[in-house]
């Protein structure tokens, strides 16, 4: 436990200062507004780790739908949780970007609008399990949604901004593949990408642990109920008992 707690507080330091580093690194000079274009430092890490927690996801309710194992869904729901936090911070940086890069809050770019419509399809995982009240019927159905639409994610992640027509027309900077950031940003931008995922995976360790727990305390609630309804409707055997002979003849004399 100790060395968990130092690990933990290891990783917090190591997030301040690679904080402090996205407000020290050197001006973009690629970006209309330099100065103001260190937002890529968070944008892009959260759209990525997104992505990966989304492919968990799947991987989680596939494996639920295979075994039907609790414990399986609990991790898939986590992974999904964790996917939606850090895209709504991708959305959320993305119009800061768009706004003081291209002038405007929201400018329906390509890019800008299929990711949009990858969190209505992770919001619609949540209001699914919403949904239903019976735990079997809420892991099961939200875990086939989740298998049913991972092509339509990968399709608006990878595929969509990548089309030809699409991508001419987009705003969207790709100085990253192409090589458009120099040694010091590229340096800063990596090191944020493995911290904000280091700190996304001891979330969702923690996430599991609280959601296993949770499961664990439901059974032993369900256990001692079952207990209970079992000793409330136990047969009681009836026993007869005799009375005392009222008539009882005159005793004999001495």
């Amino acid at each position: 436990m100790e060395e968990l707690n130092i690990g933990r507080t290891l990783l917090a330091i190591l997030i301040a200062v690679g904080t402090v580093a996205t407000f020290t690194a050197p001006d973009a000079k690629s970006f209309m507004n330099p100065e103001l274009a260190r937002m890529v430092f968070w944008h892009l890490p959260n759209a990525i780790t997104s992505t990966l927690f989304l492919l968990a996801t799947t991987w989680f309710s596939l494996r639920y739908l295979q075994t039907k194992q609790e414990h399986w869904d609990v991790r898939a729901t986590a992974a999904q949780e964790i996917a939606l936090v850090t895209g709504i911070l991708t959305l959320a940086t993305g119009i800061l970007f768009s706004k003081y890069q291209w002038g405007n809050w929201w400018d329906w770019d390509p890019r800008q609008t299929s990711f949009l419509f990858v969190m209505m399809f992770v919001g619609a995982y949540f209001a699914l399990r919403a949904a239903f009240d019976d735990p079997t019927k809420r892991a099961s159905n939200s875990a086939a949604y989740s298998v049913a639409t991972i092509l339509p994610l990968l399709f608006l992640i990878f595929v969509f901004p990548r089309l030809p027509s699409v991508a001419n027309t987009s705003l969207h900077p790709d100085v990253v593949r192409k090589g458009g950031f120099d040694v010091s940003y590229k340096t800063v931008f990596y090191s944020m990408f493995v911290l904000i995922g280091m700190l996304c995976v001891v979330l969702y360790r923690l996430r599991v642990r609280a959601g296993l727990m949770e499961l664990a305390l439901e059974e032993s609630y369900a256990e001692l109920a079952s207990r209970d309804d079992s000793a409330a409707t136990r047969m009681v055997r009836p026993v007869s008992l005799s009375e005392p002979d009222r008539q009882e003849g005159p005793r004999s004399g001495g």
